[in-house]
């Protein structure tokens, strides 16, 4: 019943290929047992766990290939050998991904369009007839059926009284102190312009502000995929120079989370109006660059 097994086949004289195959797992075995050996001085009774195995591996190999099996040990090294190689060339070669799925499958789509501009209100031009003609009064075209008389106030009569309080000899009409009563009388009070609570700025003004920038981090998955570009976030700084209510405008979604988590921690200085701290609404804008991180 076991006579084709590999316990119960008859050994034959070994073949030039089985010798070879028999001795190269030989060396691996011992050289794993020295690497074993090294390790569990060195990492402790974790690393058993990867060298007993690889080390009933070899003997296993070795063995099989004493008994005659060295074309299966090898098919099958063979396979997992090709395995290897498919898996581990896409993680060496990162340029042979597809750049263009990636970047296209995680682009956010695009804003729905604006709706149509209400239509424009017909102008009705109204045509005033003048009776002017290069500034001098023509004669009318028609009559007018109805003449509107205008009745003119009459001026009140000059007062030759003075002002209580006048200065002596002064014109009659005066006002009260003289000249310089009069000057102080005519001062009107400017009222104060109410400071804003908020203000817009460009990008530019607020960079002039900052005084703490936290450097994003790349993320690997991107640097990975050779993805680089600019972010572009709308923010609200405090009057104590802290971000708040930040949002995406613009950038790839692989790079936009690290741009907000660094952009959190960014500090400011306070924004003056009229010598009152002010929030300020402005843009930041950070660049994810593969040369300089």
């Amino acid at each position: 019943m076991f006579e084709d097994s590999f316990i119960e086949r008859p050994k034959g004289p070994m073949t030039v290929v089985q010798l070879i195959v028999f001795w190269v797992f030989v060396v691996l075995g011992v050289a794993n047992a020295l690497a074993g050996f090294v390790l569990f001085f060195t990492a402790g009774v974790g690393s058993l766990f990867v060298t007993v195995p690889a080390l009933l591996g070899n003997a296993l190999c070795a063995y099989l290939a004493y008994r005659g099996y060295h074309k299966a040990v090898l098919a099958y090294y063979g396979q997992f050998l090709l395995v290897g190689i498919t898996i581990l060339i896409p993680l060496i070669y990162t340029e042979a991904l597809p750049k263009q799925q990636l970047m296209t499958f995680l682009v956010a789509p695009p804003p729905p369009p604006p709706p149509p501009p209400p239509a424009a209100a017909p102008v009705k031009v109204v045509r005033i007839q003048s009776e002017l003609n290069n500034g001098q009064l023509r004669t009318p075209t028609k009559i007018p059926q109805k003449v509107q008389m205008i009745k003119e106030e009459e001026a009140p009569p000059p007062s030759m009284a003075g002002v209580v309080g006048g200065v002596v000899g002064g014109v009659p009409g005066g006002s009260a102190g003289g000249v310089i009563g009069g000057i102080i009388s005519s001062t009107v009070a400017v009222p104060r312009i109410a400071t804003p609570q908020r203000v817009r700025v460009s990008s530019g003004v607020s960079t002039g502000l900052l005084i703490r920038k936290v450097t994003p981090t790349y993320p690997p998955l991107a640097r990975q995929a050779r993805i680089q570009g600019t972010v572009v976030l709308q923010a609200e700084i405090s009057k104590e120079g802290t971000i708040q209510n930040l949002q995406l405008i613009s950038g790839h979604p692989m790079l936009a989370p690290a741009a907000i988590e660094a952009v959190k921690q960014w500090r400011y200085k306070p924004y003056l109006l009229n010598g009152e701290p002010v929030a300020v609404e402005t843009q930041v804008v950070v660049n994810f660059n593969l040369s300089g991180g």
